[in-house]
């Protein structure tokens, strides 16, 4: 759970895109554009000629600026939440990456001084990013009204040797020569980090002071004119400041909260033949791009997870090792020209910053110390100093012969490089074991979903099959039971016809008798006839008509009752056929609605199945 929290503690490092506008020289030439900003979407598309076809290739960062940004867009937009976390404790970097010429000491920096026409202070439109972040410190360190104190150094980073651009100008021409020839060296601050040991620290209270301060340490750096900037920074420089700021706690006590803003100008990468760079100004070039090259490595092998990062290889990487990888929060701002006459150094600048947007930093608001405790090593500190300066003075210190101070010096300097080198393989493996904890629970977290997924589904599988083996039970009856409403339909047909049979027969013998009638009657009239002749035969022709007629009236009878005895069947036949055809139109119903059902919830099954 711990290492998943520190996991998430973790954040990109921020990068941003700046595309200055052509310059007067690509103006003239009238130099194709090959680099698009599309700042909504927050993409690059640099167009390249491969093979005679022109394609583009489109990079994503954290925020894009066209050339028509201006410093204050590019600050309100980038840079003030990060001076924001500086005042709550975070230590945080701001700095340039780029082609020589393409603006980054003009991002940085700008116009430092301030308006002289009334304006209260009030900055310059093309103040940079050092001048707006001063001036943003102070102004919410003054509406807070605390207590607080702000420190700031300025280092230059030239040809691998680290100079201080602060150094006191009151020295004598010799002693400052001195100590201008004399490079400061890096230390190890035991918390990941590096110190410059004596560096000077210039205690401030205002913006004025800062920015004195910083046109004091500019005018030292190194510049030279090349092909590709009249003004060209030929050194790297970090400019810090630091803040502390008094808090009160509930129950009075009093705490120091601290603040630590990195603002670095590199020196621009540069293609040595295209820059004109001769002799000396070639290895300038030639150690700005090997920095450059390590500064590179450094973030490839942060961004492949490789075991070992190279920060000694280089000052500068030792210098912003807790920046990349570290403890600090950083901000990138990468420069690119929009010419196609820089098409090769855009493209490794835009990729080198895409890579540097997969670095992940753990950033961690300082400690706050005790104004007490605060006190307390202030005071450890100077004594330490004092102790220095009088074994220096007086000459009481501990002296050795140099073959064996260069000898201890050595063993001192690989010792520390292998405990380094340990440290760093103790961390990467505990970022591997963190990792493998992290796919561990989630694999046993996936587990238990996937047995709990497993076993609503053999719950589901058991209920269908039940289901389905009653379906199957409920549809065996019901072919069951349509057989034997078949079988009880056929037997009725073949009654039916029977009886139909049966009332054709006597319809026939009724015509039949009706004929015998009709040709009785007929006889009848003629015994009738030759009785009115025959007067003779009256008495034996009335006996015979009565006989006649008394059979005339049992025929009659005969035949009106088979007339009504078949009436009566047919009848009782169509109410028989009539009340069948409603028992089979029923069962058929509930037959179908019964099927209907079972096929339903088949479905059903299937549905809960897949």
């Amino acid at each position: 759970m711990g290492s998943r929290q520190e996991k998430e503690k973790a954040v990109n490092v921020q990068v941003i895109l700046r595309c200055r506008p052509f310059n007067d020289d690509e103006l003239r030439t009238k130099a194709p554009q090959v680099v698009t900003c599309d700042e909504s979407n927050r993409e690059v598309s640099v167009t390249q000629s491969i093979a005679g076809k022109p394609m583009d290739r489109v990079f994503t960062f954290d925020k894009v600026f066209g050339p028509n940004s201006k410093q204050k867009d590019l600050y309100n937009q980038a840079v003030i939440p990060i001076v924001n976390e500086v005042l709550e404790g975070f230590n945080c970097t701001i700095f340039a990456y780029g082609q020589t010429g393409t603006g980054k000491t003009y991002t940085m920096e700008g116009e430092c001084r301030r308006t002289k026409a009334g304006s209260h202070g009030q900055l310059p439109p093309d103040a940079g990013v050092i001048p707006r972040a001063v001036k943003q410190i102070f102004d919410t360190l003054e509406s807070q009204n605390a207590e607080y104190s702000v420190k700031v150094t300025f280092l230059e980073l030239y040809n691998e040797e680290i100079t201080d651009l602060l150094a006191p100008e009151e020295l004598s021409k010799i002693a400052l020569e001195e100590r201008q020839k004399k490079p400061l060296p890096l230390m190890e601050d035991g918390k990941g980090g590096v110190l410059v040991k004596g560096l000077e620290e210039e205690i401030v209270t205002n913006c004025d002071e800062i920015f004195t301060l910083l046109e004091r340490g500019s005018a030292k750096r190194r510049t030279a004119e090349t092909l590709l900037n009249k003004q060209s920074s030929r050194s790297h420089s970090l400019f810090s400041i630091t803040i502390h700021i008094k808090e009160a706690t509930p129950e009075g006590e009093e705490l120091i909260k601290c603040g630590k803003l990195n603002l670095v100008d590199l020196a621009g990468s540069e293609n040595i033949s295209r820059s004109g760079a001769r002799d000396g100004r070639a290895r300038e070039a030639g150690e700005i791009n090997k920095s450059l090259l390590t500064l590179g490595r450094v973030i490839t092998a942060l961004v492949e997870h490789l075991g070992h990062i190279p920060y000694r290889d280089s000052k500068l990487t030792r210098l912003l090792r807790d920046s990349l990888g570290g403890r600090t929060k950083t901000c990138i701002i990468a420069t690119v020209s929009p010419s196609v006459h820089c098409l090769e150094e855009t493209l490794s600048t835009l990729d080198y910053a895409h890579r540097a947007k997969s670095i992940k930093n753990r950033p961690e608001v300082n400690q706050k110390m005790m104004k007490s405790a605060l006190i307390k090593d202030l005071y450890s500190e100077i004594d330490r100093l004092k102790v220095e300066v009088y074994a220096a003075r007086e000459k009481v210190g501990v002296y050795i012969p140099k073959d064996r101070y260069d000898k201890e010096e050595a063993e001192r300097k690989a010792m520390t490089e292998q405990i380094e080198q340990m440290g760093t393989t103790i961390e990467t493996h505990q970022k591997e074991i963190e990792d493998l904890k992290e796919k561990y629970n989630s694999q046993l977290e996936n587990c238990g979903d996937l047995t709990k997924r497993l076993e609503a589904t053999e719950k589901t599988l058991d209920h269908t099959t039940r289901l389905l083996s009653s379906t199957k039970e409920e549809l065996k009856q019901a072919h069951y039971n349509i057989k034997e409403k078949d079988f009880i339909i056929s037997k009725q047909i073949k009654a039916e016809n029977a009886l139909t049979n049966q009332a054709c027969v006597l319809r026939s013998d009724l015509e039949k008798s009706t004929r015998e009638n009709a040709s009785l009657f007929s006889k009848i009239g003629i015994e009738n006839v030759v009785r009115l002749h025959k007067s003779t035969t009256n008495a034996s022709l009335e006996e015979m008509a009565s006989v006649d007629f008394t059979n005339h009236s049992s025929l009659k009878q005969m035949v009106a009752g088979g007339l009504e005895i078949a009436s009566n069947i047919l009848i009782d036949m169509e109410k028989m056929l009539s009340s069948h055809r409603a028992d089979i139109a029923s069962f058929m119903k509930e037959l179908r609605e019964r099927f209907q059902a079972s096929v339903a919830r088949t479905k059903e099954t299937s549905i809960l199945m897949v």
